[in-house]
């Protein structure tokens, strides 16, 4: 009797499921941590709480408990799973699954594959993994960060592509390399400081219709390549002999010594790697054969190095005063005086300067911005002086453009300044502002490590007289001028024209000396960070 029973017993265990310990599996939503849900493990594959993963995807569920069933429903699809069967009718079709629909505390647990099922990727819009313990929701990314490889001859910084056509990469200066890869969707913005000895930083950011990356080459980082690798794209820096690659074995002439940089972090957060590994059995990347001349067997060359390009904009001018207070000169007046210090601050250092206006003239906001497009400026910094109602606001600040202003301050700040579109005989149609507008955010983060350089060397610099606070003197707002400058680009507010103090000093000739080389030494200090110009 009892031979049976146990015969009976390991018939019934072998058709189950062998369940294992109940744990948590994380859900990764564009980049986003968006908390756990219960799993468990059935014959080696992970099954997750169907309602509860469902929901937090956006999509409906109903659950029938007694009858161990549930429907799921996301845009334009349906789902039905049933335990212990080990398939789903979807959209009225049945699916095959990896393994059973688990029934157990009043929960149902479907295979994680389940939630990776193209028509459910279709339905979402989005592209699903299984990575690392941890169900992953990306957009339809064509492009990825995947990891770091630190070696004692060399680094390589290995990226993912899918069906991209070839980027086209250069060194604008000795220090930097750049590629930029036309179309590419990011599955999200990185930027990075291993601070070795070939790569001190990189950024691979999107930028409008493109994806761009950006290497700051470290003091050993002498020659570089751009190449695809065993289903990967890998940008790799050495000193001398780049490693062999097993496709596309490539030399590279060497660049200009690098030295190493002091790097200041950005104001703006910097977003940390902190991601599941890209899955290896993804789809491959398709390199299309790069045009010539290039600087390796995949990458052509897209510029030149050349000195950094500076527009220094003194605001308003001409008809257009800007702030104007009784017992002080003009606002226009005191912008040319510290934009002129801010010049020949700059020259001296052997960069090449502009001033859209060196007199009392008028320039219209889109010819400022214009100006800087056509001298192909790699920064813009635009010079003006503050005003308030209330005499007691006072103190330097420095903005970058963005659509949401950082309170309501900053929003009268970039009203007044916008005001000068009343002197303007023409402006710039709707579609104008709108075509101008979608690019907004590409150097947004660049802007504010600008910011920042430009913020931490006014504070340090003696003589100035004007309050400079750490914690709010870097703002944000909607500023016309700033707009369409096809780089990253900045507005000083000195100080305030309504505040007494603030007044006395902006009327003082050194002071209006020593903030110009102030906003200078910023400048020089971020062209460092960036590989413009050696330590």
């Amino acid at each position: 009797m009892k031979k049976a029973l146990w015969m009976i017993l390991a018939l019934l265990f072998s058709f189950s499921p062998v369940l294992h310990a109940q744990g948590k599996t994380e859900l990764w939503i564009l980049g986003k941590n968006k908390g756990t849900v219960h799993s468990l493990q059935a014959n080696g594959i992970t099954l997750v709480d169907a309602q509860k993963t469902a929901k937090k995807l956006g999509g409906s569920v109903e659950l029938f408990s007694a009858a161990k069933q549930i429907k799921i429903a996301f845009p334009g699809m349906y789902a039905i799973l049933s335990a212990p069967l080990d398939e789903a009718i979807v959209n009225a079709a049945s699916v095959k699954l990896p393994g059973e629909v688990v029934a157990s505390g009043g929960k149902l647990y479907v295979p994680v594959q389940f939630f990776m099922l193209p028509q459910v990727q279709k339905a979402l819009g989005r592209q699903i993994t299984f990575e690392n313990k941890a169900l992953v929701v990306e957009k339809n990314f064509t492009l990825a960060y995947v990891n770091t490889e630190q070696k004692p001859s060399y680094t390589r910084l290995k990226l993912h592509a899918l069906g991209l056509p070839a980027p086209t990469a250069g060194q604008p200066n000795g220090h930097t390399v750049q590629a930029v890869f036309p179309g590419a969707v990011l599955k999200r913005n990185v930027s990075l400081r291993p601070k070795d000895s070939f790569v001190r930083s990189f950024s691979l950011t999107q930028r409008g219709k493109d994806a761009v990356l950006k290497i700051i080459l470290g003091k050993k980082g002498k020659v570089w390549r751009l190449t695809p690798e065993q289903g990967e794209l890998v940008f790799t820096a050495a000193a001398r002999n780049l490693p062999a690659v097993s496709a596309a074995p490539a030399t590279q002439p060497a660049a200009q010594e690098a030295e190493e940089l002091d790097l200041t972090p950005s104001v703006m957060a910097e977003e940390a790697a902190r991601q599941p590994a890209l899955s290896p059995a993804r789809e491959q990347p398709v390199i299309k054969p790069a045009p010539t001349p290039v600087l390796s067997p995949s990458v052509p060359a897209v510029k030149e190095p050349h000195k950094m390009r500076i527009v220094i904009d003194p605001g308003h001018g001409g008809k257009d005063p800007g702030a104007v207070r009784r017992g002080s000169a003009k606002e226009k007046d005191l912008n040319l005086a510290v934009a002129k210090h801010l010049y020949n601050y700059l020259k001296k250092q052997g960069l090449e300067v502009r001033l859209t206006r060196d007199n009392d003239t008028f320039v219209t906001l889109a010819g400022r911005s214009k100006m800087a497009n056509e001298f192909k400026a790699d920064l813009f910094v635009s010079i003006h002086t503050n005003a308030a109602k209330r005499s007691a606001a006072n103190g330097f600040e420095v903005y970058f453009r963005s659509d949401r202003a950082t309170d309501k301050e900053a929003a009268e700040v970039a009203a007044f300044e916008n005001e000068a579109l009343q002197y303007e005989e023409t402006h710039y149609s709707f579609v104008d502002k709108l075509l101008e507008s979608l690019a907004k955010n590409e150097y947004m983060n660049e802007s504010s490590k600008l910011a920042g350089h430009v913020r931490n060397y006014v504070y340090k610099e003696p003589g100035i007289g004007i309050a400079v606070r750490q914690n709010n003197s870097i703002r944000q707002a909607n500023f016309y001028v700033l707009r369409g400058v096809k780089a990253p680009a900045i507005l000083v507010e000195m100080g305030y024209a309504s505040s007494p103090k603030d007044r006395a000093r902006l009327n003082n000739k050194a002071a209006q000396k020593r903030m110009g080389e102030g906003i200078g030494k910023g400048i020089v200090s971020y062209a460092k960070a960036e590989g413009w110009l050696k330590k």
